[in-house]
């Protein structure tokens, strides 16, 4: 349970589900190992050994496609070929759902696997929206994007797990100010979109302020004290408890308007203020000024941060509101119901439309 996409998308549902009366069946096509070796520089040789396992371990797992009455794709079967699986198995009669939270049919580089990004084909995931029941987005710009390509598809938002996450000890600035950001090595670049700010607040506040990157590999920032730290799942909360306000940077493009806010929820529900690009979803989750900040500029970016760490009795407010919010939005068993009523809805459609064409 590596990636956060699968872990958030997928894992956190199975015992509600389960609890609904679904049998859950999962294979990951990311082994942890392969999970960190892939978002690590180099070893070429090392990711494409472990890739070829993968899609064994896949095409064997697939075999077994009869006996589901549901195959659940998060993500495509396989991330380079063509959907060659899904088009067979839906010709042979398998029911298919398809869930995605990026905007995978756009492309993006990547300094760690320049050419899997390369072989990579955003056309892919167009296809898929015509070859599957239905598509599960992450949010509504993702589900319209399906839409226009012909898919049947609904929006299900993420489900953040509260009992994981204990609330954030009440702010206050008897000590440091943790600015903090979490996340993986592929999107920590955009902590680079508000450089000027974090240097000018680093400047203004040393001393008052500490800084805190976790799971963003060896990054670095001229003017900003970076406390670093590895990515585990234990160590997320340890560092959440640290974090007083968290970032969320995004280029404003539209594959910003595909993110689906989980670095921001994940801050919310740890009492933690988010600091967020007004961009996309968090456009929706975020209330600025009432659950988070919401910005645009690099002045709005400042201050923000500036009157956040000014403010603790401010941060404590915005905080317990934004709790408050993914407490009673995100509950996992709401969103699991959500997805059970899916399976029923897709079963019920793909029976009926067999029927008509026997008939």
């Amino acid at each position: 349970m590596e990636g956060a996409s699968s872990r958030y998308r997928v894992y956190q549902y199975i015992p509600f589900l389960e609890s609904l009366g679904v049998t859950c069946v999962t294979q990951s096509f990311m082994n942890a190992k392969m999970y960190k070796t892939y978002f690590s520089r180099g070893k070429t040789v090392q990711k494409f050994w472990l890739m070829l396992k993968a899609v064994f371990a896949r095409m064997v797992a697939l075999r077994q496609y009869p006996d589901f009455d549901i195959i659940y794709m998060q993500r495509e079967l396989l991330p380079l070929a063509p959907p060659l699986f899904e088009r067979f198995m839906k010709r042979r009669g398998a029911i298919l759902i398809f869930d995605y939270d990026d905007a995978l049919f756009i492309r993006k580089p990547s300094r760690y696997n320049p050419i899997a990004a390369y072989l990579r084909s955003p056309d892919k995931t167009l296809q898929l929206f015509t070859i599957v029941d239905c598509v599960v987005a992450g949010n509504n710009w993702l589900r319209d994007r399906a839409r226009m390509s012909g898919a049947q598809a609904i929006t299900i938002e993420v489900a953040e797990d509260t009992t994981r996450i204990p609330m954030h000890a009440p702010h206050s600035n008897n000590g440091p100010v943790t600015i903090g950001w979490l996340g993986s090595t592929s999107t920590v670049k955009y902590l680079h979109l508000i450089t000027p700010a974090l240097q000018k607040i680093a400047r203004e506040y040393a001393g008052a302020v500490r800084f805190e990157v976790m799971g963003g590999g060896d990054f670095t920032m001229e003017g900003v004290p970076w406390n670093r730290s590895d990515w585990s799942l234990e160590e997320e909360l340890n560092a959440l408890a640290r974090f007083d306000i968290g970032l969320m940077p995004l280029p404003v493009e539209d594959w910003a308007k595909g993110k689906s806010g989980g670095k921001a929820r994940t801050y919310m529900a740890a009492g933690v203020v988010p600091v967020c690009t007004a961009i996309g979803y968090n456009l929706s989750l975020i209330d600025h000024q009432k659950s988070g900040c919401l910005c645009n500029t690099e002045n709005e970016w400042y201050l923000s941060l500036k009157y956040l760490i000014d403010n603790p009795a401010q941060r404590q407010r915005l905080a317990l509101n934004a709790r408050e919010h993914v407490v009673k939005n995100f509950s996992g068993l709401e969103q699991a119901q959500k997805i059970r009523q899916l399976f029923d809805d897709v079963v019920a459609s793909s029976t009926s439309t067999a029927s008509r064409q026997s008939n």
